[in-house]
């Protein structure tokens, strides 16, 4: 059960990114921004976290060792994911985002067979190729079908261009940050923890944000005092907090494929966060009756999920 409640207080922490996304989008500020600025901002505090624990240098040791891969993963546990994310955000509500990208419970569950999982045999550890966990797809997909029935309550409002430059991204980014922070998790193998690993990814994911800041100047001109603030509120909240605790929760569970699956739902979560966020602070509008269906089902997901852990204990 620990891995679950850091994985739900995780996506409410997730779930400011959505919010000041799309207040950043709405008060004309840049997605360009809106991701780079978070992991520029991000380096400084997991530095010192993990100085303060002095393991700077075992991190740095590894990382010398395995550059190109940390580089390779991390732009795509963090580069690929974040931008389309960012991206999206100026075509609909939070909510809707934070809706779309809970496809990611389904991407994790379906990557399970591009992994291996470590399990001790005697004194030795055997690799075991994972498998697709059926009871954890199953109750995936009862979320899943909340999501699309949110999204078929938006389609006759929204233009086909919307769905494409909205819906699409946050797919990728769904399949891109589960992808990502599994293949980091192999690369490490126990030898680092959690805060190293985060801020080790934040460091090798900066090549990918340098290019996409050096293209923002060129083309869009320099971020405007308010979105440095709020990705700066977003590097601390989602950036720092969320990602420590998801990967904390991802790493107690890393030798059982159900019970990842079911740490990755928990971020179902931030889908209620995010229409809370919309509603109270954005002044967004409430969401019809067929999207509240939608979300009885996304809920109902994350209960069955939290007794499928349960029974798993």
């Amino acid at each position: 059960m620990k891995s679950i409640i850091l994985g739900g207080l995780a996506s409410l922490f997730f779930s400011v990114s959505f919010i000041l996304n799309r207040s950043m989008e709405l008060t004309g500020g840049s997605w360009i921004w809106s991701s780079s600025l978070r992991f520029f901002f991000m380096v400084p505090f997991l530095y010192i976290i993990v100085f303060i624990r002095g393991d700077i240098k075992p991190l740095i040791e590894h990382m010398k060792s395995n550059i190109g891969i940390w580089i390779k993963w991390s732009t795509i546990g963090f580069g690929i994911f974040y931008a389309p994310l960012c991206f999206a955000a100026r075509s609909g509500p939070s909510w809707l985002i934070a809706s779309t990208w809970q496809t990611t419970i389904i991407a994790g569950v379906l990557l399970s067979p591009l992994f291996y999982l470590e399990k001790k045999d005697g004194n030795s550890i055997k690799k075991i190729k994972g498998k697709i966990p059926l009871k954890s797809l199953s109750i995936s997909l009862f979320i899943l079908i909340g999501v699309f029935i949110m999204q078929a309550d938006q389609i006759s409002v929204i233009t086909s261009r919307e769905i494409v430059m909205g819906v699409f991204p946050v797919i990728i980014a769904a399949f891109a940050y589960p992808f990502g922070n599994r293949k980091m998790m192999e690369v490490c193998r126990g030898k680092i923890d959690t805060y190293q690993r985060v801020l080790g990814m934040t460091i090798s994911s900066l090549p990918f944000w340098i290019i996409l800041s050096v293209y923002g100047v060129s083309s869009i001109g320099g971020p405007s005092k308010p979105q440095i603030i709020q990705s700066f509120l977003v590097a601390i909240s989602s950036g720092v907090i969320a990602t420590i605790l998801f990967f904390k929760a991802t790493d107690l569970t890393k030798g059982d494929s159900q019970k990842m699956a079911v740490v990755e739902a928990t971020q179902s979560g931030e889908l209620i966060f995010s229409l809370m966020g919309e509603i109270l602070i954005l002044g967004g509008a409430f969401p019809t009756p067929l999207s509240l269906t939608g979300i009885i089902f996304v809920i109902g997901g994350m209960v069955f999920h939290s007794l499928s852990a349960k029974s798993l204990a």
